[in-house]
């Protein structure tokens, strides 16, 4: 082999192993790029989701506060049922109150001696 066959041959050489370690890189910098990528969409779906259980707890709290809230400004049905309960009992206690002031009063008035005329003196 004489020396520019060998040089040809050596230039051959070192350019297929350019095109080779070219290419090489080439993949490896696409990996790498790949890996950054999704390293930040992780970062950033860590961020979302550390938002997201922010929020839900904000929730929570606002759903515990709503339901302090009901618990004591509103009332339950067997709490209303017993409160009507007590009020029907208070208005038959006067309704029978009422009606026994009505015949004690017609007792009162027959028992009256003398003053059977009325008022006015007519008698």
């Amino acid at each position: 082999m004489t020396g520019p066959e060998l040089m040809a041959v050596v230039v051959f050489g070192l350019t297929v192993f350019g095109v080779i370690w070219a290419g090489w890189r080439y993949v490896e910098s696409r990996i790498d790029k790949a890996k950054c990528e999704a390293i930040q969409r992780a970062k950033d779906a860590g961020k979302q989701a550390e938002a997201a259980t922010a929020l839900a707890s904000y929730a929570q709290s606002q759903l515990a506060e709503h339901r302090l809230h009901v618990a004591e400004h509103y009332v339950t049905k067997s709490g209303l049922r017993e409160a009507t309960e007590h009020i029907m009992e208070a208005i038959a206690g006067v309704r029978g109150s009422l009606d026994s002031l009505g015949s004690r009063i017609d007792r009162m008035i027959e028992a009256r001696p003398g003053d059977r005329a009325g008022r006015g003196g007519q008698q």
